[in-house]
C-alpha cells in the first residue's frame, strides 16, 4: 500500500443535503476556498517581505443561503458532531468567545466595519484541508466565507479585498495574528502557479509551477504535532521582529538591505539578531526561487534554498520542533531535492521536492524516522498548485 496517499474529496452534494436536514431549506449556492502551501518565506509576510505560496486541491466547501435578519448559523461537518453554532452579528466584538465560528462570523463584522451591507447566513460546511497542519484550514473556512457573503450580497469586491475581510476575521475576532498570505493564497490561487507576494504593496506575480510536467513531486509531510497560530510563541516572534525593525530605524525588516546585513545586524542583541537574519534572507530567498522558476530553470535547483530556509527556521528563527526536524532530515537522506517546514512552525508539515519516482521511498524514509524518534506517524500527500476560493454551483 503506497504511503503516498491523495485526501478524500469533499462530496458536494453530501454538503448540499446536509444543508437541507439542518436547516430545512435550500442553498442559494456553493461555495469552496482551498487551503495552501508556503513554499519558502516564513514569518515574511508581516514583515512586509515576499512569501511563495501555492492554493491546495483540498479545500473547505460551504453551501450558504442569505438570510432575512442578522443571524449566522453556521455547522461543520467534522465540528462538535456537525451541530450548528449560532451568532448574533450586531453581538460580535473584538476579544469574545465564538470557538471555531469566530472565523466566519468574523468576516461579517469586518464587513460590517467596512460599512458594507451585511445580513445573516445560514451555512454547512465540510473539509479536507488537515487543520493543525500549518496548511491554512483557518484561511480556508474565513476566505470560503468571504467569497460566498461577497458573492450573494453584491458587495463587488477585489481578490485582496475579500482576503482581507478573511484576515480581519482571524486577526480580529479569532485572535490569531497572521499576515495576509494565508488568505490571498486562498483566494488568488491558480492551477500550475505559485503566487509571489509582495506584503508590502499587496501585489501578486503568478510563478508557473508545473512540477508533473517535469517529472517532480512536492510531497507534503504531516508530522501531527499540533500547530497553532494562536500560541504566544507566535506572537512572541512577531513581536522580535517588530523591536528589531525599531531598534535599526527601519518601517519593517523588509528595508534591511541584504548586501550589508552582518554588519547592519551587529547592533542588535544577539536574540534579536538571529529573528532579523532569518526575516531577511527567508525574504532573499523567495526572489532567488521565483526567479529560477520562471528562468524555465530546472525546477530541482530551487531545492538548496529550501533546505536553507529551513535550516534559517531551526537555527536563527528558533520555531521547529525535533519531529519536523527529522522529517527533514530524513527526506534529504533519502533523496528530496529540498526540504523545508512550512507554516507557522512549531509543528505542522514539511514539503519536500522529490523525483516522482523517489516520492514513495522519501515517505517510507520519513515514516520509519518518525518511529525512530518516538514521533508520531506522519501522513503524506502530494500537493498539486491549484485553483482558488470560487462558486461551485
Amino acid at each position: 500500500m503506497s504511503l503516498v496517499r491523495t485526501p478524500a474529496e469533499i462530496d458536494v452534494d453530501a454538503v448540499v443535503a446536509r444543508f437541507r436536514e439542518l436547516y430545512d431549506a435550500e442553498p442559494d449556492g456553493v461555495w469552496a476556498a482551498p487551503g495552501r502551501v508556503n513554499l519558502i518565506g516564513e514569518h515574511t509576510d508581516y514583515n512586509g517581505g515576499f512569501v511563495l505560496p501555492i492554493a491546495l486541491a483540498q479545500h473547505t466547501v460551504a453551501a450558504v443561503r442569505q438570510r432575512a435578519d442578522d443571524t449566522v448559523r453556521v455547522a461543520s461537518a467534522t465540528v462538535d458532531g456537525g451541530v450548528p453554532v449560532t451568532v448574533e452579528l450586531p453581538g460580535v466584538t473584538e476579544g469574545g468567545e465564538y470557538g471555531w465560528a469566530a472565523y466566519p462570523v468574523g468576516v461579517g463584522w469586518a464587513a460590517a466595519q467596512r460599512e458594507l451591507p451585511v445580513t445573516g447566513l445560514d451555512i454547512a460546511l465540510d473539509s479536507n484541508v488537515p487543520v493543525g497542519a500549518g496548511l491554512s484550514s483557518s484561511a480556508a473556512l474565513s476566505c470560503v466565507t468571504a467569497r460566498a457573503w461577497s458573492d450573494l450580497l453584491g458587495w463587488d469586491l477585489d481578490d485582496e479585498t475579500v482576503a482581507d475581510l478573511g484576515r480581519d476575521a482571524e486577526n480580529k475576532i479569532a485572535g490569531a495574528p497572521t499576515g495576509l498570505m494565508d488568505q490571498l493564497a486562498s483566494v488568488c490561487g491558480r492551477a500550475a502557479h505559485a503566487m509571489q507576494i509582495d506584503t508590502r504593496a499587496v501585489t501578486i506575480e503568478q510563478i508557473p509551477f508545473d512540477l508533473p510536467a517535469c517529472g517532480l513531486s512536492l510531497l507534503v509531510i504531516d508530522s501531527h504535532t499540533e500547530h497553532t497560530h494562536t500560541t504566544g510563541e507566535y506572537a512572541e516572534r512577531r513581536h522580535s521582529c517588530q523591536e528589531a525593525a525599531l531598534r535599526l530605524g527601519v518601517r519593517e525588516l523588509r528595508d534591511v538591505p541584504l548586501e550589508s546585513l552582518a554588519t547592519t545586524l551587529d547592533k542588535l542583541p544577539p536574540l534579536l539578531r538571529r529573528r532579523a537574519r532569518h526575516v531577511v534572507t527567508d525574504s532573499a530567498r523567495v526572489e532567488q526561487v521565483a526567479q529560477l522558476l520562471t528562468s524555465g530553470d530546472d525546477p530541482r535547483r530551487i531545492g538548496p534554498l529550501l533546505s536553507e530556509s529551513h535550516a534559517s527556521m531551526r537555527d536563527d528563527f528558533e520555531i521547529t520542533a525535533p519531529s519536523v526536524d527529522a522529517l527533514q532530515e530524513a527526506a534529504l537522506a533519502a533523496g528530496a531535492h529540498g526540504a523545508r517546514m512550512t507554516g507557522g512552525g512549531f509543528g505542522g508539515c514539511v514539503i519536500a521536492l522529490v523525483d516522482k519516482q523517489q516520492a514513495e521511498p522519501v515517505a517510507q524514509a520519513c515514516v520509519a524516522a518518525a518511529a525512530d524518534g518516538g514521533f508520531a506517524t506522519p501522513t503524506v500527500f502530494e500537493a498539486v498548485a491549484s485553483g482558488g476560493a470560487a462558486r461551485l454551483r
